[in-house]
């Protein structure tokens, strides 16, 4: 769960001196709102909108839980409570739940069709987050069935091409496997000849970096012909999309990371509406 501090950020960012048109216009009553779902997908932000209602004095019933599959048109959370709070928080709630709907949405299509030619392989995430909202992304992974990665810099080591440009591959590797014992070891690689050299040097991970399926598919014939293979993971980065995944998950990679779950990302369609007529009355 994301912390309410975290999410109370994003309520200050709408509304740093109050709801002016709702303090001015609604008179202090309460009412009944619903969210539903006006698209089909895989749900996620559920948890994170209720808390925030609930922090407001709103009572939450909620009909969906977070990394399920929901139809257009389902309900997903009834609200009841103070309507100015339920105004406040309205798009707020709507945009954290379709922004993690989206990407949980399209990590869950990507799963599904890695998993089609070799259910061992995992999508995951990348660091192509929007800047501070990378625990709510990342989650959203999560719950469509992605492994988030790491989270930022400090998780594990991942010597990249601007690191090899002042420290060369064997070096690099060397000098991050003596600072610690217990931070995996990741080399971006472009070529087969520099995955062995990766393989060779002690990389606990192999990162093939924009390399076309057939090229990574020689760098994996590679491995397993000097008996490497089985000591390193693989993963292929850089530029993946959905027409190629089939592809690369018939390579025998283990990990295949898409920046694109995270920096372009499609919003759910979720919907909030007051009830007219739900019994609205003047709060104590």
């Amino acid at each position: 769960m994301i912390p309410i501090e975290e999410l109370l950020r994003f309520v200050r960012e709408d509304a740093p001196w109050g709801d002016v048109t709702s303090e001015a216009v609604v008179p202090d009553v309460a009412c009944r709102a619903v969210i539903r779902a006006k698209d089909s997908g895989t749900i996620a932000g559920l948890a994170e909108a209720r808390a925030l209602f609930e922090h407001f004095g709103v009572t939450v019933r909620q009909h969906s839980a977070d990394g399920r599959g929901v139809a257009a048109g389902a309900t997903l959370l009834e609200l009841d409570g103070p309507a100015r709070a339920i105004l406040l928080l309205e798009r707020t709630a709507l945009n954290i739940t379709g922004r993690m709907s989206g990407i949980a949405t399209r990590t869950r299509e990507s799963v599904n069709a890695v998993r089609k030619v070799s259910p061992a392989v995992r999508i995951a995430a990348t660091r192509k987050t929007a800047p501070g909202l990378r625990m709510l992304d990342k989650k959203a992974v999560v719950l469509g069935g992605g492994d988030p990665h790491r989270y930022c810099l400090s998780d594990m080591v991942l010597i990249k091409d601007n690191h090899l440009a002042l420290v060369p591959l064997p070096e690099a590797i060397r000098r991050a496997k003596e600072q610690s014992l217990y931070r995996t070891v990741e080399v971006e690689v472009e070529t087969a000849e520099d995955a062995i050299a990766a393989a060779v040097a002690g990389a606990d991970i192999i990162l093939l970096d924009n390399m076309a399926p057939d090229a990574v598919r020689e760098a994996v014939r590679m491995l397993n012909e000097r008996g490497l293979r089985e000591r390193v993971a693989l993963e292929v980065s850089g530029g993946v999309a959905g027409d190629d995944l089939a592809g690369y998950a018939a390579t025998g990679v283990d990990v295949i990371s898409m920046g694109a779950l995270t920096h372009t990302v499609r919003n759910f369609d979720v919907s909030l509406d007051i009830l007219k007529g739900a019994g609205t009355f003047r709060v104590p």
